[in-house]
């Protein structure tokens, strides 16, 4: 499904850069910080998967939701455009990140921690001096095959993005089957620890997943990519099983 119909009660897309309601909202951005190390760089697959794990692992945090202290600025920035921004750090710049409020997700080889929604213009210093630019990752050797029982963030073949970029790409992906999925299916994926995988799509598959009403994200085209480019679709089983 696109991202403009899985909205409650609004058919705006929340990433695409075009006039919408959303804008009429003050505007947010969920901060990611991954720890890229000279010496010990993360395999590019597993900071993908990370970065989508710390996306859902801050919405469904208990400081999130309800009278949490940071769910008023959730659904500020989930009232508006969903934008998120990746920056790299290390050493004493990741150490410092890491004394602000937020949640630092592990995987295999990949740190990225994940803050609550910041104005567009108010961030802090301790992450405003952090680098956008530099998270070119490789991964040692290919990701083994995705396990079809789990979700699957399916990227596009034909774009050629920054692992940044992508990290909030996926991000999105995730994000979206978040918001489709039921109280029960969301509680059953947090309890499983947020299993996932992000792989390239062969370009027949892309073609077939775009058209398959499974969650699809479309960038707003301010960096990288055109505005309205398909970059991710989210295959999740229980989404799956609706189709």
């Amino acid at each position: 499904m696109t991202s403009d119909s899985i909205v409650p009660g609004e058919n705006a897309d929340p990433f695409l850069n075009e006039p919408t309601p959303r804008d009429e909202a003050p505007q947010f951005v969920l901060p990611l910080v991954v720890r890229i190390e000279r010496d010990a760089p993360p395999a590019r697959t597993d900071a993908l998967e990370t970065a989508a794990r710390a996306v859902l692992t801050i919405l469904s945090d208990e400081r999130a939701v309800g009278d949490g202290e940071w769910a008023q600025v959730m659904r500020d920035w989930q009232d508006a455009r969903i934008r998120k921004v990746v920056r790299r750090a290390r050493g004493a710049e990741w150490r410092r990140a890491e004394a602000l409020p937020g949640i630092t997700v592990t995987g295999k080889s990949a740190e990225v921690r994940v803050f609550p929604p910041v104005p567009l213009d108010g961030w802090p210093k301790d992450l405003a001096r952090l680098q956008v630019s530099g998270t070119d990752l490789d991964d040692p050797e290919p990701p083994a095959d995705a396990d079809p029982t789990a979700p699957v963030l399916w990227l596009n073949p034909d774009l050629d993005m920054s692992a940044g970029k992508t990290m909030a790409q996926t991000g999105h992906g995730a994000q979206l089957a978040w918001w489709e999925l039921s109280d029960e299916e969301r509680t059953a994926w947090r309890q499983a620890g947020f299993p996932l995988s992000v792989r390239t799509a062969d370009p027949a598959r892309w073609t077939e997943l775009t058209s398959s009403g499974l969650p699809l994200v479309k960038d707003a085209g301010f960096t990288e990519v055109a505005p309205g480019s398909a970059t991710v679709v989210t295959e999740h089983p229980a989404l799956r099983r609706r189709g």
